[in-house]
């Protein structure tokens, strides 16, 4: 960790701080003293704080059973085949501390009070206030990335998490810090949302009826060069109590503390989020496509998104089949494609209507739109992926065609084109940080372990989220088979395949096999037509982790460099 802090000292601060002792020569770089007078050189240090934000685009779901990676020296891949080791860990986070540092350096330049913001004070103020609470905020939010992949069972048996900086370490400062105890991290976390709630608006906007009634006594106009729609990507109130509702739910998840009052926690904090917007009538009809068209980009599934990139083509060629010009990287595996019901909301198996040799028919429509089957079309052709398909077939390309009879579409733009003359059509991307269907799963999986399917919170149970959830995507009304979901296993059973589906290729499914104690090693399937019939390939990939996986390990350097750093179980 101390490497982190000298390398944000020297290199990353880009000579923000100088040695009088050597007096070098004026290069024109910043120093402290100037950061502490600027406000745009020191808001930088914030806005530096949202560079490392996890991009969905990650797909860790490489190393799950819901993808294969074809590319072999993918990270994700060398993982799930037995390369996990606390030397070499892919899913490791660690590296977040380097911007809690960061953070926690610029809410030391807010706390000297010596950057005016705005030359009207109370103006100023309300920038002093909202900056700070950003910078908070996102302190806990990177702390919660680290507690997410490294809590765990110590080598003494304790359930530990991570340790907790809330202050600008120099250089030659103490990095050897103990793990806290994994309730107290949460605490920890949940402690810097709470603080930074007081300091952050609802939501930044240009309607004077979103203030809250704190800031009652502010001239509206004031207000609005502040917290006005102009920020309406960075980290707000409604963000923060939404993280505060996944920080719950993580912490009350069988592999943590298994209840303990943070599924009330996490219902409480997201209902209160979903009532403002309506709760279940709230659910955005455009919430399964968000990522189709530009229209997609300003959706009301967006609770936090990135700033749109400009138009790009990079992940249709990492992922796009073959024949489309693409790499193919990315193929999901028919262990996921059967995880999607039949259309009449039925699990997909014979005895419910599934036909093995027709095995499309009548799917729930998310199948379609979120993986890329035999005879569908995307980027301007038609894909055949299984023998006879051409340059779609399996063994014809190495490290590009698919492995497991499927391609992905979710996250792609179908309306790109990478042309065979090397002409392309580009379009707009953008990450996403936390969705609204995020939101009401959270507050279902919550609710239901509470009380079961129908414990009202908020004036919603998790039976109506996941009625609402299941009826955007299609499934035939009335949805018989979730009215046979009457016990809270059968409801756990259901919310979290819906979980599955509707996160897919959003980075949750790793996360979540570990923290609901589940198995990390089920192999993973295909499903090709050979040219007469579909054949179902039932160990296209293996998986090799150790039974000891649920938990991951500290980095093994910064055991070796900090003594006060206590090893999970295993590693």
């Amino acid at each position: 960790m101390k490497k982190l802090i000298i390398y944000i000292t020297v290199l990353v601060f880009a000579g923000f701080f100088s040695c009088d002792m050597l007096e070098p020569v004026d290069e024109n770089r910043l120093t402290t003293e100037y950061i502490g007078t600027d406000p745009e050189s020191a808001e930088g240090v914030l806005l530096h704080g949202y560079t490392g934000l996890i991009n969905q685009y990650s797909f860790s779901e490489g190393g799950t059973d819901d993808a294969v990676n074809n590319q072999l020296d993918n990270s994700y891949k060398r993982m799930a085949n037995g390369e996990l080791t606390a030397q070499y860990n892919p899913a490791s986070r660690w590296n977040k501390y380097e911007e809690v540092f960061y953070l926690n350096k610029f809410i030391a330049i807010v706390d000297e009070g010596t950057v005016q913001w705005n030359r009207d004070e109370e103006i100023n103020q309300l920038f002093a206030e909202r900056l700070k609470g950003e910078a908070i905020a996102l302190r806990a939010l990177y702390h919660f990335y680290v507690l997410q992949a490294h809590a765990g069972k110590g080598t003494s048996g304790e359930l530990l998490g991570v340790p907790y900086f809330k202050e600008f370490v120099p250089s030659d400062g103490d990095f050897n810090q103990p793990r806290l105890s994994f309730e107290a991290t949460v605490e920890a976390i949940d402690t810097d949302f709470d603080k930074a709630l007081e300091m952050l608006p609802e939501v930044y906007s240009d309607d004077e009826a979103d203030v809250l009634p704190r800031y009652a006594g502010i001239e509206f106009n004031k207000y609005k060069v502040v917290n006005g729609a102009q920020y309406n990507l960075r980290i707000n109130g409604r963000i923060v109590k939404a993280l505060k509702a996944r920080l719950a739910l993580f912490a009350a998840s069988p592999s943590y503390l298994n209840g303990a009052g943070y599924y009330q926690q996490s219902a409480d904090v997201a209902g209160e989020v979903l009532e403002s917007i309506g709760g279940v009538a709230g659910l955005a009809a455009d919430g399964l496509e968000f990522y189709k068209t530009d229209d997609g980009i300003n959706s009301n599934e967006m609770l936090w998104r990135a700033s749109i990139g400009s138009n790009s083509s990079y992940q249709e060629e990492r992922h796009f089949p073959p024949s489309r010009n693409g790499n193919g990287e990315i193929n999901p595996t028919h262990n996921l494609a059967m995880a999607f019901p039949m259309l009449n909301g039925y699990p997909a198996t014979i005895e419910n209507g599934f036909n093995p040799q027709n095995p499309f028919a009548n799917r729930d429509r998310r199948l379609a739109k979120y993986l890329v089957l035999n005879g569908h079309y995307i980027g301007g052709g038609t894909i055949n992926t299984g023998v006879g398909g051409g340059v779609d077939r399996t063994d014809s390309i190495p490290e590009q065609s698919t492995t497991t009879g499927y391609y992905l579409r979710k996250l792609l733009r179908p309306d790109v084109r990478i042309n065979d003359d090397g002409t392309r059509v580009e379009k707009k991307h953008f990450n996403v940080y936390f969705r609204y269907t995020e939101l009401f799963l959270i507050f279902a999986e919550a609710a239901n372990e509470i009380g079961g399917p129908l414990h009202q919170i908020n004036g919603m149970s998790a039976m109506d989220v996941i009625a609402a959830i299941r009826e955007r995507a299609g499934i035939s009304q009335p949805d018989e088979y979730l009215q046979t979901v009457t016990t809270k296993e059968q409801m756990r059973d259901l919310i979290r395949n819906e979980r599955r589906l509707e996160l897919c290729f959003e980075g949750h499914r790793f996360w979540d096999l570990r923290r609901w104690g589940l198995s990390l090693n089920e192999t993973a399937t295909g499903y090709f037509y050979n040219g007469s019939e579909y054949v179902e390939l039932p160990a296209v990939e293996t998986r090799s982790y150790p039974s000891y996986a649920t938990y991951m390990p500290i980095p093994y350097n910064e055991t070796l460099k900090f003594s006060a750093l206590e090893q999970n179980e295993g590693w």
